[in-house]
């Protein structure tokens, strides 16, 4: 069985490691280090962490004004405070001039569980992907995390990163595995379907292909870190050879992944779709693993979805 790991850790060791070399990297927090994992951070370089308190508006504004002084920012709180409460301030004082500021959203979607809807946030990476300039990214495992936090210190500008609470399999290859922001990647070859998943979903898209190719379903799975910029042309060449695409994301359908993947292939091959996530509706309090199955975020429903789209007569 893989290694369990949340992505909140993944994304406190790599700004540790990384932070030793790049003096430059400032890690803030809103009160919630020791849920954001941002208080490790604080124990090893206690000089370059600022906790703000419960202010995630000055949070956002105190990190763009360190970022005009040549620093990198890393502005860290709970996905919901930061896309909501603190939306106007990352609009204005970051994107729009184009700051050098990396905001991270923890417990992004509905596997925070018994938390509730109040602060499963599942419209982060909407409302992030929605802002110009700002780039957006959900990694899938630990691995992943760790080499995008990497892409996100050599960029210069701003980015929002989802940070999950919850242990999720590690499936990448920490040797092999690289990250490029705008670059999905092909994890499995198939004919049938294109699976387009990301974040937690990716590993549930893994597990479903495995169970479909024991019926003879060859399942094409594309892994997306990058909800923004999308890579179209890997998503587009996949649906021109499989000529079928489920999306599948913890988190609201519009404007998330299956709305920008819908927008590429409209544009360029459309083909018939199914998406599983958030359809309109917000979350509940409850086991997070019952609540990802309530929402149809399952092996059993990507089984479901792929055969109902395989009944489409072409």
């Amino acid at each position: 069985m893989n290694e369990l790991i949340a992505t909140r850790d993944a994304f406190a060791q790599a700004i540790i490691d990384f932070g030793q070399d790049n003096k430059n990297i400032i890690v803030l927090d809103a009160d919630l280090a020791k849920a954001t994992m941002s208080c490790r951070f604080k124990e090893k370089f206690p000089e370059r962490f600022f906790d703000m308190g419960i202010s995630e508006c000055d949070l956002v504004d105190t990190a763009a004004g360190l970022a005009t002084a040549g620093k990198i920012p890393f502005a860290c709180t709970f996905a919901m405070f930061a896309a909501g409460r603190a939306f106007e301030q990352i609009r204005n004082s970051i994107a729009y001039p184009r700051l050098n500021v990396k905001i991270c959203g923890s417990h992004g979607g509905i596997s925070v569980g018994k938390d509730g809807a109040s602060h499963q946030a599942i419209e982060d990476l909407a409302l992030m992907a929605a802002i110009p300039n700002m780039v957006v990214i959900n990694p899938g495992d630990a691995v992943e995390m760790r080499a995008a936090v990497k892409a996100m210190i050599d960029y210069d500008g701003p980015v929002y990163l989802r940070l999950g609470r919850n242990p999720v399999p590690v499936v990448f290859d920490a040797d092999t595995y690289t990250f490029e922001i705008g670059k999905g990647s092909k994890v499995r070859e198939g004919k049938d379907i294109t699976l387009v998943a990301t974040g937690s979903l990716f590993d549930i898209a893994v597990k479903a292909a495995d169970k479909l190719s024991q019926e003879g379903i060859e399942a094409e799975i594309i892994n997306i870190a990058t909800i923004k910029p999308l890579d179209k042309k890997l998503i587009v060449e996949s649906a021109r050879k499989t000529g079928r695409v489920l999306t599948m994301e913890e988190g609201i359908i519009v404007g998330g992944l299956g709305s920008a993947v819908a927008a590429a292939l409209c544009a360029e091959y459309p083909v018939p779709m199914r998406y599983i996530g958030m359809d309109d509706c917000f979350g509940q309090s409850g086991d997070a693993a019952v609540l990802m199955d309530y929402y149809g975020m399952s092996v059993d429903n990507t089984i479901a979805k792929t055969k109902e789209l395989l009944a489409i007569k072409r």
